[in-house]
């Protein structure tokens, strides 16, 4: 493919690269481009700003959660029938998973061969920019740092002397960002407010971005970077294809404990000859969305559809049941504890959602879904289909996982190794013993019960595939039942 695409780093987490990349999509989308956004890592709230910026699905490019061989493949399928790519970095430009590389932005922009474009916070310095600047271009010779974006820049003097210290070591400025303390998104415990949760403030906020970039940035400049990054010979990822390497559906239920002949009637029910409440011999799987829960990565629905089930999403806050014939649930991430009165007070959903647990079915939770299904979240009650009680902590729990399956469940057999990656302020106390989801860093964490997988690991289910065909085999058993 040949997609033209540049990378937006920064030397540390706060320079403003969330502000520069979604001001540069929504820039370029302005312009009649169709623009791709991506974002390096596993942050799940960024991506939702880029979605307004672009109007395209949000795409997260993550080595260690997928594996650096998909890397291209999946930007290659996010950035199909784009006319240009913009790939947001995680933190400062080479960090990485502890004290390596892997998975840092320099680590995505060398998978994509894309040139990479460093934003720079120049608020509290002058002439030192350029010896910063230097070190980054020539830290790594596999990583091409092509232009800086400045931000905060405090007047036309200021941006003056900045502009002459990188003239000086021969370094492209594509552009400079006044300071504007009105364009930042509001914080909260764990990073941005999601774009879901201030739909209309937030769209509004992406149209000041794109117009402050517009002002301020070198459009064609960018353009003209972008479109030296050259062909990438990837094939672009496809869930089907994907779907059809991993695991067959035989084996999956025999590991959940189903008969085997109830797995060859599976079978002939996920290719579209078994029965579901809704008769189209498609299981249907209901997926959280909504305020409470922003974070699914696209990648997962489009494997479930792809795996045969008729994917329909529900929202906790404001659906009072499950979609009719619902036969699995994925509840992802978010922040229910910033809703738990609103989510305590649906009672009805709660129920349903007890009720679709209790009848074997598969809910396969994630963090806030974990949270979600706990007898009780900061003292409020919540679906209680598992024994626990959690509550909000002073306690940032952060970072990657290599993880194996305690024991057989309807995600995964025993004893399968997976990366994911925890973010949570939040602790949960079982109030009985209960089968754990995963052993990790000498303990274990989660819960299994019947169909219901709990945990707070997120996974990134382009990196196995396999989790898909699972879900959506045990929902045609359970929609046949």
């Amino acid at each position: 493919m040949n997609v033209p695409r540049l990378v937006v780093a920064a030397p540390a987490s706060g320079h403003g690269k969330t502000t520069v990349a979604t001001g540069l999509m929504a820039a370029l989308a302005a312009r009649g481009l169709v623009t791709s956004g991506h974002k390096a890592g596993p942050d799940y709230i960024d991506p939702g700003y880029h979605a307004l910026a672009t109007g395209r699905p949000a795409r997260n490019l993550d080595p260690v959660l997928c594996g650096a061989a998909t890397i291209a493949p999946l930007f290659a399928h996010g950035a199909a029938g784009a006319d240009i790519a913009v790939i947001e970095g995680v933190m400062g430009l080479f960090d990485g998973r502890g004290a390596t590389a892997e998975g840092s932005t320099a680590h995505v922009a060398r998978l994509l061969d894309a040139p990479v474009v460093l934003v720079v916070d120049a608020a509290a310095q002058g002439r030192s920019v350029a010896a910063l600047v230097s070190g980054f271009a020539s830290f790594d010779p596999g990583v091409r740092l092509a232009g800086v974006i400045l931000n905060r820049a405090g007047s036309a003097r200021h941006e003056e002397i900045l502009r002459g210290a990188l003239a000086g070591i021969g370094m492209p400025v594509l552009g400079a960002l006044r300071r504007d303390e009105g364009i930042a998104a509001p914080s909260r415990h764990l990073g941005l407010v999601p774009a879901a949760e201030r739909e209309s403030a937030a769209r509004h906020a992406v149209a000041r971005l794109a117009a402050l970039v517009t002002e301020s940035v070198d459009l064609d400049a960018v353009i003209g970077l972008a479109r030296q990054a050259g062909p990438l010979p990837a094939t672009p990822w496809d869930p089907a294809a994907a779907l059809a390497g991993s695991s067959p559906a035989s084996v999956i239920m025999t590991s959940v404990g189903l008969e085997p002949h109830q797995s060859h009637d599976h079978d002939r029910g996920v290719r579209g000859g078994g029965g579901d409440a809704g008769g189209t011999g498609r299981p249907v799987v209901a997926v959280a969305g909504g305020a409470a829960f922003t974070f699914c990565y696209t990648e997962t629905v489009e494997l479930l559809t792809a795996a045969g089930a008729d994917v329909v999403t529900v929202d906790p806050l404001r659906d009072e049941a499950l979609p009719a014939g619902t036969g699995a649930l994925v509840l992802g991430g978010g922040f229910p504890e910033v809703h738990a009165g609103d989510l305590s007070g649906n009672e009805p959903l709660r129920a349903d959602v007890a009720r679709l647990a209790g009848s074997g079915a598969p809910v396969v939770a994630e963090c806030a879904g974990l949270l979600y299904l706990a007898r009780e979240l900061d003292g409020l009650p919540m679906c209680g289909v598992i024994d626990a009680a959690a509550t909000m902590t002073p306690i940032l729990t952060l970072g990657y996982r290599d993880a194996v399956a305690a024991g057989p469940s309807v995600l995964t057999p025993a004893g399968t190794a997976v990366r994911g990656h925890e973010f949570h302020r939040t602790t949960v106390v079982p109030g009985s013993p209960a089968a754990p989801a995963w052993s990790f860093g000498g303990r274990e964490e989660g819960f299994v019960r019947a169909g219901v997988h709990a945990s707070y690991l997120h996974l990134h289910w382009a990196g196995y595939p396999g989790l898909a065909r699972r879900v959506v085999a045990a929902a045609a058993v359970a929609a046949a039942a």
